[in-house]
C-alpha cells in the first residue's frame, strides 16, 4: 500500500518499502521495470537472486565478458551516478560494479544473478520468467472476476479494508482450490479460478443451511466438484490483449441509483400526463 498521487507512488519505488518481506535464498522475477543497477544490488545485499528481463535502454553486446555458451555471457556493470532521491550514505552502501548474466532465450534478453551455466541453464531462466505471467493472472482474478478494479471507499483507512477483504477472501478461495487439488492429484493452477468461485457461490446457501452432521459430506462434494474445473492444457497459446468488443458511449453514473431512478419516474409521468 502506497499513495497514489505525489512521490512514492510508483511500483519501483514500492519495491523498496519491502525489504523485509524478502529472506535470503529467495529468487525475484520481475520485469524490465525493476531490471535497475540499485534494485538487484538491493537484493544482492539482502542474499536474493534475480531474473529479469534486460530493461529496453542497456544495450547487450554478448562479444563482451566471459562467454558461457551461445548468447550467454557474464559482464560487469558498473555503478550509474546517484539518482536524485537516493541519500548519499546509501549510494555509498552499493557496490561499485555489479557481476550480472546476461541471456538470449526465448525471445527476451534476460539477467540474472544465476552465474553458472552448468547450475542454471538457459531453459530453466527460460522458465523461471515465464512462471511471472501467473502473477499476472492473478491479478486479472483479483482485479475483474473479484471486481476489485474500482475501490468505492472514500477514505485511506476504508480503502485499506476494502483492499484487505478483497485480498482475505482470494486467499481463502485458493485455499479451497489448493485442498480440491490435493484431493485430485492436480497441480492448484489446473483449476479455474472464476468457476471455483462461481461453484463456491452456488453451493452457499446449501453450506449455510446444511445440518452439521451432514456438512463434511456436502464439503466433500463441493471439493470434487472443484476438482473437476480444470482449465484445457493449452501450449504456446497466443492471445492479443486487446478488447475486441468496444464500450458503448453511454454516461457515467455519477447519482445514485434510486435518485436517478426517481428521476426518470418523474419525466414518465410528466410524458404520460401530456398525453392524457
Amino acid at each position: 500500500m502506497g499513495p497514489y498521487v505525489g512521490k512514492q507512488t510508483g511500483e519501483a519505488a514500492l519495491l523498496w518499502t519491502l525489504r523485509e518481506n524478502f529472506k535470503p535464498g529467495d529468487v525475484m522475477i520481475a520485469d524490465r521495470l525493476f531490471t535497475s543497477y540499485f534494485t538487484i544490488a538491493l537484493q544482492q545485499q539482502l542474499g536474493v537472486d534475480v531474473v529479469m528481463r534486460q530493461h529496453q535502454t542497456r544495450h547487450t553486446d554478448f562479444r563482451r565478458g566471459t562467454r558461457l555458451g551461445t548468447r550467454d555471457h557474464v559482464v560487469q556493470w558498473d555503478r550509474p551516478a546517484r539518482p536524485n532521491w537516493m541519500d548519499e550514505a546509501t549510494y555509498a552502501d552499493m557496490p561499485t560494479t555489479l557481476t550480472m548474466r546476461e541471456v538470449r532465450a526465448g525471445g527476451w534478453t534476460l539477467v540474472t544473478t544465476f552465474l553458472d551455466a552448468k547450475s542454471v541453464s538457459k531453459k530453466e531462466l527460460t522458465e523461471l520468467y515465464h512462471s511471472r505471467w501467473q502473477v499476472e493472472l492473478d491479478f486479472r482474478s483479483i482485479k475483474d472476476v473479484m471486481q476489485m478494479d474500482e475501490l468505492r471507499c472514500r477514505s485511506a483507512e476504508m480503502v485499506r479494508k476494502e483492499v484487505a477483504i478483497h485480498l482475505l477472501a482470494y486467499n481463502l478461495i485458493r485455499s479451497v482450490t489448493a485442498h480440491a487439488a490435493h484431493l485430485a492429484h492436480v497441480l492448484p493452477r489446473r483449476i479455474s479460478f472464476k468457476a471455483t468461485l462461481q461453484t463456491l457461490t452456488n453451493f452457499f446457501h446449501k453450506l449455510r443451511e446444511c445440518p452439521w452432521r451432514k456438512l463434511p459430506a456436502l464439503h466433500a462434494t463441493l471439493l470434487q466438484a472443484i476438482a473437476k474445473l480444470l482449465i484445457p492444457l493449452r501450449p504456446n497459446r497466443c492471445e492479443p490483449r486487446a478488447v475486441k468488443r468496444r464500450p458503448k458511449p453511454h454516461r457515467l453514473l455519477t447519482k445514485p441509483r434510486h435518485v436517478e431512478r426517481a428521476r426518470l419516474e418523474k419525466r414518465q409521468e410528466k410524458i404520460l400526463a401530456a398525453f392524457a
